[in-house]
Order: C-alpha cells, then sequence, then structure tokens
C-alpha cells in the first residue's frame, strides 16, 4: 500500500474522530503517503498529525452560496487538479454523505465507504467501488477505524491513539498561574449550559486554584464568553484564535470543560482531561472518547446540574484542600472486534 486518501470534510468534532485512521493506517504501512480531503475551516485538525502529508482542503459551505462565480468554478478545478494529481490505492469517505461521496469520486484509485444500509446517507454508496457494513450503534471512532480496517484488510485491535500533539500557547494574555478552559459557546442553543451554571462552576475551579479562560469563534460567541467572565473571579475572555491557536491553549490547560462542541472533541483527543456537558444532544456514539481522560456528563434534554459537574473536577482535580493533580495524559486501549464485512 503505497498512497491513501481519506475523505472526512466536516465537522470539526468529526474531523477530531478520523485521527485515529490515520494512526492505524501509519501503524500498520508505514510506507505509505496519506492524504486527507476537509473543509477549509477544519483543515488545521490534519495537520496536527505527523502522519498526514498532504492536506487538500475544499470549501463545500462557501461554495455552495456562490455557485454562480466564477471564483468558486476556479476553486473547483484548483481542487479538482489537486486530487487528482496522484493516483491512490484507495481513497476512503469516512463521512458517508452524498457530498463526500462525490469529493471522493474526483480522486483517482479505487474507492472505498460505508454500505448504503448503515452510511448517514445511503445514496453515498454509489458512488463507491466497495462498501462494508459497520455496525452503527458504536462509537464514530470506532466506526471509522473499523472501515478503515475492512477496506485495507487489517485487525482493528490497535491501541486508541489520535496521534496529535500542539504545544501550550504562549500569550501575554494568558493567566500566569495553571488554567482551566471554559468552551461556553455551540451554534445550537439547546447545546448550551446555564450561565448561572458557568459562573458555579468557575468558582469552585477559582477555590482549586485555577483561573478560567474562555474563548470564542463568532462575535456573538466572544460577547457572551466576555459577560461569563466578568462575572468570574479569576477569569479572562480570550481574543479571536485559529483553530491551530485554540489547540495550543486546550494543551495548556490543566482541564477541559466544554458543551458538545468541536473544541470540546480536540481537547480529549489532546490527552487533556476533559468534562463535555450534554444538554442537546446524546454521548453514546459521539461523545469526547478518550479512555479515563474523557468524561461525558448529561444527555439530551437533561443537561448535568453544577453540582455533578463540580463533583466530577473534585473526583480528578482535587477539592480546595487538596494538592491540585495534572491531568492524566493518556489513552485507554480500544476493545478489539471484528473488521466490517463487505456488503453483498
Amino acid at each position: 500500500m503505497r498512497s491513501i486518501l481519506l475523505v472526512k470534510t466536516s465537522s470539526l468534532g468529526d474531523v477530531v474522530h478520523n485521527l485515529p485512521v490515520v494512526s492505524d493506517i501509519h501503524a500498520r504501512f508505514p510506507q505509505a503517503r496519506i492524504d486527507w480531503v476537509v473543509e477549509e475551516g477544519c483543515a488545521d485538525i490534519p495537520r496536527l498529525h505527523p502522519a498526514v502529508g498532504k492536506v487538500i482542503p475544499v470549501a463545500v459551505r462557501r461554495w455552495r452560496r456562490t455557485l454562480l462565480s466564477a471564483a468558486t468554478w476556479r476553486e473547483l478545478r484548483a481542487f479538482r487538479d489537486a486530487v487528482r494529481a496522484e493516483r491512490y490505492d484507495l481513497v476512503l469517505d469516512t463521512q458517508g454523505l452524498v457530498k463526500s461521496a462525490l469529493l471522493a469520486r474526483q480522486a483517482q484509485g479505487r474507492r472505498a465507504g460505508y454500505a448504503a444500509e448503515v452510511a448517514r446517507e445511503p445514496l453515498a454508496a454509489r458512488f463507491y467501488d466497495a462498501t462494508f457494513v459497520i455496525p452503527k450503534n458504536q462509537h464514530a471512532v470506532e466506526r471509522n477505524r473499523w472501515l478503515a480496517a475492512a477496506a485495507l484488510g487489517y485487525e482493528p485491535n490497535l491501541p486508541l491513539d489520535y496521534g496529535i500533539a500542539a504545544a501550550p500557547l504562549a500569550a501575554p494574555w494568558l493567566p500566569d498561574g495553571p488554567y482551566c478552559v471554559l468552551l461556553t459557546a455551540s451554534s445550537r442553543a439547546d447545546k448550551l449550559w446555564p450561565e448561572a451554571d458557568w459562573l458555579a462552576l468557575a468558582a469552585a475551579l477559582n477555590a482549586r486554584g485555577l483561573a478560567c479562560v474562555l474563548p470564542g469563534g463568532s462575535a456573538e460567541e466572544r460577547e457572551r464568553a466576555a459577560r461569563l467572565a466578568a462575572g468570574m473571579e479569576k477569569a479572562v475572555a480570550a481574543p479571536p484564535l485559529s483553530i491551530a491557536e485554540l489547540a495550543q491553549l486546550l494543551a495548556g490547560a490543566q482541564i477541559v470543560v466544554g458543551v458538545d462542541t468541536g473544541l470540546s472533541h480536540i481537547a480529549a483527543a489532546l490527552g487533556r482531561l476533559t468534562l463535555c456537558l450534554f444538554s442537546g444532544s446524546r454521548p453514546e456514539l459521539t461523545g469526547v472518547y478518550a479512555g479515563e481522560t474523557a468524561i461525558n456528563l448529561g444527555d439530551a434534554g437533561a443537561p448535568p446540574a453544577a453540582e455533578q459537574v463540580i463533583e466530577a473536577v473534585d473526583a480528578h482535580v482535587g477539592r480546595p484542600s487538596g494538592r491540585l493533580l495534572a491531568p492524566i495524559n493518556r489513552h485507554s486501549r480500544a476493545e478489539a472486534r471484528p473488521t466490517g464485512r463487505p456488503a453483498e
């Protein structure tokens, strides 16, 4: 196996969930080139993995809005030229959408993906040369890994390894001492956690010797972060940061507490102690996933109470009178399961 192209374009959390596929393939085929097609806004994530060769960005979301623009068609042609510059031994679409299947179709090589009965959009399976039935009731990370194993013919029994690292951010606005990161923003209102609960949690974290850093993406999210930080004793609202800078911010945190957002998944992938708070979605299939360092709290329609989150902090960081513990930085060994079967 000489070259493999992965197609996983978005969203941010889904892209993070695909990183162990790179680690698995590199472990099995250390000489193989691994390229990746990804949405431009998520392109910094695969670049964190040292085994990824070429990152080929797309802008499907932006192109849809400007389909009649000459600039859009120039970018489409440039993408097609980039993705066809090499003939791949395997083009693997782990997204299972029609848009991702059509992007995979532009590349040269044997194309593989989920079978119609297990793909997110069954029509996508029509565009692959080989399809595989991977159980839908497993976490997204494992589904991606099993699909890769099935398409490449190896056993999916390697330890879980996201394969990424980031140097802690050095910035003059950061707190002088140890800090936690609070990820308070989401594009969906039903995923947000009550502001009063964030303030109660921050008071508990401050009492445990941690300052709080609150990043935000959009202007509205940064305004919310600033409002919350103003009500906390030791807190700072972060300035606008790129995805790469946010990864560095998370890498330097003692603990990360966030709603169901892509940044929470990045924190877990970096081995940070991560508490992910669920209220508008369910954690079983898409929660943070990294062994002992990744903790999902709450459920759809049942957000965790502030007291429950503080108890989880106490269990892993310590109480105000106790010693501040550094977060565990390791991944658990994934349970070995059979590879997916080819679709009939």
